[in-house]
């Protein structure tokens, strides 16, 4: 497993969880708003510093009387075909998992979910479906222009259906970018994944960002976030907004 990174503790990343962050190197996306090129372009990733799983599961030992859980992120962990056994040696040591993906990988879910490897997963939902075309398995119009890369659609859905069948606790989040979602996109999603336990509005931050250029866009203003989420609210049983 290539381990780029490590949060010793965090109190935000694991709802109700004092918990550690590990960061998995690589990802399928290309979201030009994403802030953790390290993890996600080659020519980064060969510079980004590794941590050996030897020296994760040794901080992992010495911290069980501290933390509660573990949060396993990327990049996009799901694409590492070994992440049932790290995760299964995470539990082993007493420890809660929380999975953050994009989504992109239903089958390792699936996999993940059925073993009980999971306690909680965070999904990120980049874009809506169209709205102007309500027909059958209609597809997500701009997921390419969030996520950078011609994405399995299909999989997205399967992988939120997985998700909310799962009796496992969830959450479901989106990143706003002013660049890419307009309002009407965000009230479009809340419709699209509803009824759902948990979602989040996260604002942008326009930081190291991949593609430079959003660096420059501006966010929305937290009362526009606030404001969207009162319209929202009703469809699910949380609805907040963070940062």
């Amino acid at each position: 497993m290539e381990i780029g990174g490590l949060e010793k503790s965090t109190l935000i990343d694991y709802p109700a969880k004092v918990a550690c962050t590990v960061f998995l190197i690589g990802c399928n996306f290309r979201c030009p708003f994403c802030y953790s090129a390290e993890l996600v372009l080659p020519e980064k990733i060969k510079l980004q510093p590794r941590i050996s799983e030897k020296e994760f599961f040794d901080f992992l030992k010495k911290r069980k009387s501290l933390l509660e859980g573990v949060v396993v992120c990327g990049g996009e962990p799901t694409l590492n075909k070994d992440l049932p056994d790290f995760i299964k040696k995470i539990k082993k040591l007493g420890y809660r998992v929380k999975l953050d993906t994009n989504g992109s990988n239903p089958e390792m879910l699936k996999e993940l979910i059925k073993k009980k490897l999971l306690d909680y997963v965070a999904m990120d939902i980049k874009a809506p479906r169209g709205a102007k075309f309500p027909i059958p398995n209609s597809q997500f119009q701009k997921y390419d222009e969030a996520t950078g890369v011609k994405a399995d659609l299909n999989k997205i859905k399967k992988s939120i259906k997985i998700i909310k069948d799962s009796g496992i606790d969830y959450e479901f989040r989106m990143t706003v970018v002013p660049a890419i979602h307009a309002k009407k996109d965000i009230i479009q999603i809340a419709k699209e994944i509803s009824p759902a336990k948990k979602f989040y509005l996260q604002n942008f931050r326009p930081e190291k960002t991949i593609n430079p250029k959003f660096e420059k866009i501006k966010p929305y203003s937290k009362d526009f976030l606030l404001e969207i989420k009162e319209e929202i609210a009703g469809f699910f049983d949380i609805c907040e907004v963070r940062g």
